[in-house]
């Protein structure tokens, strides 16, 4: 969020082009437009799953209802995406908050197992590799998005904005992990393992609890649509309308595949490209301070 405020972004492209040169800002930049494509397609699978394992409804309705929810906040502009973004944001980690301390409230933590720095197995081949890859992935969303803000958000609020969000989402994912874990290997037979802790607290807080699920996973497909149609019209209007409604389109028949097959093969392969972004990141300061180095050595 820093950079982007400090270079005036209005779009991923420009942020990549001055993170990793003209050239592997190029790449990163196509890379970025399929990861958020997958995305999408994956946030629509995951619709359909919350649909069919949570509410017993058909899985197709809950594909459909994320597609019309999206294209109505893009129609709105950014200022839809922003708005979509403060009611749908805290409560996505008011959700993840509450059923995680619930779960852990009612189990405990006695039964999480011991996970060995070798431990093998998975996509990724260890939990180590697999956690990398996962970060790496979910840092394409956030710079899609906050890269469109840098315009548009003081630097001060940009700073305690991402200060803030980076704390509650890091304690959010502590939380979650730890009561997944209490409840392994039964929840990981769930599509979305989060669905399985929601059973744990009866039926009178399922429904409650899984529509909050639900609304996570369209706040990210709604990031992911944004991010898609802001690169393609950095200025907005009709052309970005018509580029956010075109990729949920775009999107629909890749999310006619499972939640769990679709992120088993997509999120490590998107996790291996995010890995250019998230290196280049914790480079920075140290690119940075040479060449400030450098400069004064030379002048």
């Amino acid at each position: 969020m820093f950079l982007c405020i400090k270079i005036k972004t209005s779009s991923y492209k420009e942020f990549f082009d001055f993170l990793l040169g003209r050239r592997l800002g190029k790449l990163m930049d196509g890379l970025s437009l399929f990861m958020l494509l997958g995305g999408l397609s994956v946030m629509m699978a995951g619709s359909a799953a919350v649909f069919g394992e949570q509410f017993g409804l058909p899985v197709k309705a809950g594909v459909w209802v994320v597609i019309l929810l999206t294209s109505l906040v893009i129609l709105g502009g950014l200022e839809g995406v922003m708005t979509a973004n403060v009611f749908l944001v805290p409560l996505k980690l008011l959700a993840v908050f509450l059923i995680s301390l619930a779960v852990l409230g009612a189990s405990g933590i006695s039964g999480i197992p011991r996970v060995s720095g070798g431990a093998s197995g998975g996509v990724a081949g260890n939990w180590a590799a697999a956690g990398f890859l996962y970060v790496s992935y979910n840092m394409i969303v956030p710079v899609a998005v906050l890269s469109s803000l840098g315009r548009s958000v003081t630097l001060k609020l940009g700073i305690a904005g991402g200060i803030l969000g980076g704390g509650l989402i890091g304690l959010a994912v502590f939380l979650v992990t730890l009561a997944g874990l209490a409840h392994m290997p039964e929840a990981a037979s769930y599509q979305i393992p989060l669905l399985y802790l929601t059973g744990l607290l009866g039926p009178a807080l399922r429904w409650s609890l899984g529509v909050l699920i639900w609304l996570a996973i369209l706040t990210t497909a709604i990031a992911d649509a944004h991010g898609f149609a802001s690169r393609l019209a950095p200025g907005g209007g009709s052309l970005y309308r018509l580029y956010g409604i075109g990729v949920c389109l775009l999107a629909l028949p890749l999310s006619g595949l499972s939640f769990s097959v679709l992120v088993r093969v997509l999120y490590p392969l998107f996790g291996c490209a995010g890995l250019i972004l998230l290196v280049s990141l914790l480079l920075l300061p140290f690119t940075t301070l040479f060449q400030n180095f450098k400069n004064n050595f030379t002048t």
